[in-house]
């Protein structure tokens, strides 16, 4: 029979395993990570299933079930680990990731999340907040109002943290908001830039280049290292958008700085610990 190196030099995928409920291939990535992957889509039962089964390898690591891991990162589909190969090999972790999958919790409909209510200037108030609001609503057949209206009137899943600290890509848009990013991008996008990008939306945290449409901006850091825990948002909570005007938004602008070099995020903002 095979080693399952000699398998991935002839070119063929991984095969398929299930455990805990759990369907999922485990891929190399380089000499010292390995990806956990359970599907090839953003639907929200693989994010369930991706957070089912970093919260069972925490779990693992904490008692020392996973020698040499040093952390894991979840995205949209799958779980990447990685690993110390001065520690342990990848025969060894991948042997020890599926004993922890085999003890994963089922996966909970429903499952109670943190719920925020983050405030939004859209460009309809500051054309400067959204400069890609009247291009966004002419591309999709609206007006400017129905976009602020369908895009405030959602309730977003995080579904991952990535591209900057504390950027947390969101979905799931309405479908008649969908658009392609920029045909080109901008040097420079401002921090607290709402935008959308096919059926995703997110908050820029940090000024950066950026290709999304921009049609509002959030007043609020949303990354401080001041913070127990420096980003706001984590994947699986879950975002609600409160439209503001230019005064509000100017009011909580100039009280973001002390917000940032408080201990804690901005909890005012929690519209629930867990829904």
């Amino acid at each position: 029979m095979a080693s399952p190196g000699a398998v991935r030099e002839a070119g063929q995928r991984p095969a398929w395993r299930a455990r805990a409920g759990l369907s999922y291939r485990i891929l190399s990535l380089g000499d010292a990570a390995l990806t956990i992957e359970f599907g090839d889509a953003i639907d929200r039962r693989l994010l369930a299933e991706v957070a089912a089964a970093d919260q069972a390898l925490l779990q693992a690591l904490a008692s020392g079930q996973l020698p040499g891991v040093v952390e894991t990162v979840p995205t949209f589909r799958s779980l990447t680990v990685i690993y110390d190969p001065l520690r342990s090999t990848r025969t060894r972790v991948e042997a020890a990731i599926d004993a922890a999958l085999r003890q994963a919790a089922p996966l909970v409909v429903g499952q109670r999340r943190r719920v925020w209510q983050l405030p939004v200037c859209y460009g309809d108030q500051l054309s400067e907040c959204g400069p890609d609001l009247d291009g966004l609503a002419a591309a999709c057949g609206l007006s400017a109002a129905e976009v602020v209206r369908l895009h405030a009137g959602g309730c977003y899943e995080v579904y991952m943290l990535g591209f900057l600290p504390g950027f947390a890509f969101m979905g799931d848009l309405p479908p008649a908001l969908a658009c392609a990013r920029r045909s080109e991008p901008r040097t420079l996008v401002p921090a607290g830039s709402v935008a959308t990008a096919g059926r995703l939306t997110a908050i820029y945290p940090w000024e950066s280049p950026g290709g999304w449409q921009l049609i509002g901006a959030c007043p609020l850091p949303l990354f401080s290292p001041s913070w127990t825990q420096p980003a706001l948002l984590q994947a699986g909570d879950r975002v609600r958008l409160r439209a503001i005007d230019a005064g509000e938004f100017a009011a909580l602008q100039a009280a973001a700085p002390a917000l940032r070099r408080a201990t804690q995020p901005p909890l005012a903002f929690l519209a629930a610990a867990a829904e």
